[in-house]
């Protein structure tokens, strides 16, 4: 008989590329060169990211009910609400592609560019190939050629994609990575194993909660959820068996550090690319970011 060896790789998780500040001015150019694209990143509300993960605020929603929402729950007026171009990825995803530009001529012909530019960028982020949320980019400036054989999608859609990535790089940029709720039920004489078992996978303690008319206790905390492989068992190894664990995605959380200089979210971001078998550094700017 023969045996096949099984190599079992280590579970995958999904993490999302983001920004922690507003970044500065980017500009990339078009193949041609006659045409430029100038916009800007910065952090999308995350109230607002709430709404549109929710479907309670959808670009297809008429016009009225778009704007009496963001007035009432953002205080944005009519006139800001209709200026945002398109959410994606997908149509519908946590981020935003807004045009801030003023007096640009033949502006709405290349906006179909523009979004398809923004979708592409916000599908697969330059950091790891992962998928872009909470960042919101604003459409500063565009420069096109008079002749509209010249301002095509070919034209306009690379750079922009191209400019949106030099713009997540250049505003701090970081990975979200899924947190666990995990309720822990246990009885109180073993709670310190559970904090011991919690600290050594960067679980945040929540609280804990006796349950009335019994002798349990319930911990709760946030656990990444890269961090609960094998969570159960260290757990029970802990607590003589006594501890017994229930996790159910939550949030996503900011990794710390700045993903293009180094610390934890750099080194995820070089561990994805690894696994996923792309060049295992992150590209540098240039390659993005045209200069003036």
């Amino acid at each position: 008989m023969n045996h096949t060896p099984v190599r079992i790789s280590p579970p995958v998780v999904s993490y999302r590329e983001t920004v922690t500040e507003t970044g500065p001015k980017c500009l990339a150019k078009s193949a041609n060169k006659h045409n430029r694209v100038f916009l800007h990143a910065e952090e999308l509300d995350a109230d607002l990211i709430d709404a549109i993960m929710d479907d309670k605020f959808k670009l297809n929603m008429n016009e009225k009910d778009r704007t009496d929402f963001m007035r009432d729950n953002f205080e944005w007026d009519r006139k800001e609400t209709k200026t945002i171009w398109a959410l994606g990825p997908e149509q519908h995803g946590p981020n935003m592609c807004k045009n801030e530009t003023s007096g640009v001529q033949y502006l709405l012909e290349i906006k179909e560019s523009v979004v398809a530019g923004f979708e592409w960028a916000a599908g697969c982020g330059p950091l790891c190939e992962e998928e872009m949320q909470g960042v919101r980019y604003n459409l500063l400036d565009v420069t096109m050629h008079a002749d509209s054989i010249h301002r095509g999608m070919g034209q306009i859609m690379p750079p922009t994609r191209r400019c949106m990535y030099a713009a997540l790089m250049t505003s701090k940029p970081s990975l979200l990575e899924p947190m666990y709720l995990a309720e822990i039920t246990a009885p109180m004489s073993v709670v310190g194993g559970i904090y011991s078992t919690l600290s050594k996978r960067r679980g945040i303690t929540q609280g804990e909660y006796p349950r009335p008319g019994t002798p349990l206790t319930i911990v709760k905390a946030y656990l990444p959820v890269a961090e609960s492989f094998g969570f159960t068992a260290a757990l029970r190894s802990n607590t003589g068996g006594q501890a017994f664990p229930q996790c159910v995605f939550d949030h996503w959380n900011v990794v710390s550090g700045n993903a293009m200089e180094g610390g934890m979210s750099n080194e995820i971001v070089l561990k994805i690319r690894k696994r996923k078998g792309i060049a295992a550094d992150i590209p540098p700017l240039d390659r993005y970011l045209d200069k003036l």
